[in-house]
């Protein structure tokens, strides 16, 4: 069995090639060539925490993809003696012919990279081709890799962020700026409005339980990708935003079970759930159109599909191999 390393991952998932996978990910769940049972949630209430069980099989015309991946989130973690991450998370490998075990991937760094990479498909079928400033709420590991996502599939020239907390957001901008294809110009943004002023692409990767901007401040024909709100009762896109925008998910039966970005404002009376009738998979296999216009709002909202971790191990295995990265243990 092979082990990979959170370094060794980071090598073996390249942004671009991630972003492919993602998007066969996407197209084979909504092509019926995927088995996703919906994710079990665990519940840890002395830490509020909870850890979520992912199982995915998906048949590709490659090798055909199986694995598990338990992430949990333990929002008292950063505050530990020890500064441990908010997400834990690994990844089992199955062949998917025999079942045996064929590796276990470090998870946090493969579901911040997958989850990226998801956005980033997104990005590429639904924003305006001539998108050039983004702005990132959430100075966390899930915003770095919006932000590179978002860079590798259109011509940033600029990025703003905003989080409630100054210092994460100056680690951001120290550690990202000119790295890769993110352009060296990143600013910190004093309020919502300012991070939104001249914004083509938002993307949300936050906790937060309320908007974390106004409608109003929105520019005309932004695309939106948000991948926090993955609870009933988190939201970070205004209600309104979502009921005027073209709105595509990741997978239709888990959006309407877990996000309050979509479960609130259909509460609220706003839309029903003809509204949410889209998913990213039947844009890429050309079943389904997606922006119409370039002043259209689009809104990308995932909760995250076992798929996508089942494929992203696949081809960080696959890539691990040929640049013999990991370790090779007996099991």
């Amino acid at each position: 069995m092979l082990i990979l390393t959170a370094d060794d991952v980071r090598k073996a998932l390249p942004m671009k090639e991630t972003i492919e996978a993602m998007k066969r990910a996407y197209a084979s769940l909504s092509d019926g060539k995927a088995e996703v049972p919906l994710r079990t949630r665990l519940s840890i209430p002395p830490q509020d925490a909870v850890s979520l069980f992912m199982p995915a099989y998906v048949q590709t015309e490659g090798d055909d993809a199986l694995a598990v991946k338990v992430v949990s989130l333990f929002p008292k973690n950063p505050e530990r003696e020890r500064g441990l991450a908010l997400i834990q998370a690994a990844v089992l490998v199955l062949d998917a012919e025999t079942g045996q075990t064929m590796a276990l991937l470090e998870g946090s760094s493969l579901t911040a990279i997958r989850t990226g990479a998801g956005s980033g498909a997104a990005i590429d079928l639904l924003a305006r081709p001539d998108s050039k400033v983004v702005a990132v709420f959430g100075a966390g590991a899930q915003g770095r890799t919006q932000l590179e996502a978002a860079c590798s599939v259109r011509k940033i020239e600029s990025a703003w962020i905003f989080d409630t907390s100054m210092e994460r957001a100056k680690d951001f901008v120290s550690d990202m700026a000119g790295v890769g294809p993110i352009p060296k110009e990143l600013h910190i943004a004093d309020s919502p409005a300012q991070a939104l002023a001249d914004a083509d692409i938002v993307c949300t990767a936050t906790t937060s339980g309320a908007p974390v901007f106004a409608d109003s401040d929105l520019k005309p024909g932004a695309h939106i990708s948000a991948i926090g709100s993955y609870t009933p009762e988190m939201q970070e896109v205004p209600s309104e935003t979502v009921a005027r925008a073209l709105v595509v998910v990741d997978s239709l039966s888990a959006t309407l079970a877990e996000t309050g970005d979509l479960l609130k404002p259909m509460q609220a009376g706003l839309f029903g759930e003809g509204h949410v009738s889209t998913e990213l998979g039947e844009i890429e296999l050309g079943r389904k159109a997606g922006r119409q216009s370039p002043e259209q709002i689009t809104y990308f909202k995932s909760v995250g599909v076992a798929v996508q971790d089942a494929m992203a191990a696949q081809l960080a295995l696959q890539n691990a191999r040929e640049q013999r990265l990991g370790t090779n243990v007996k099991f």
